[in-house]
């Protein structure tokens, strides 16, 4: 099952949330077929797509 979230800049996270996520923390990560693990080598492949976006001076 697939949950997904909308996060907004400056929101914060509700409690249940944060028990969620601590939860979560304790959860082996289970590799598959469609989701392999990946070696140093494949990870260094990995190319941003888009540029990173300047943060606007304020003044």
């Amino acid at each position: 099952m697939i949950v997904r979230r909308v996060i907004y800049k400056g929101q914060k996270p509700t409690p249940e949330q944060i028990e969620e996520i601590k939860k979560l923390k304790d959860r082996p990560i289970i590799f598959d077929e469609d989701c392999p693990e990946l070696t140093d080598e494949q990870l260094k492949q990995f190319k941003r797509v888009n540029p990173r976006r300047k943060e606007k001076e304020v003044g």
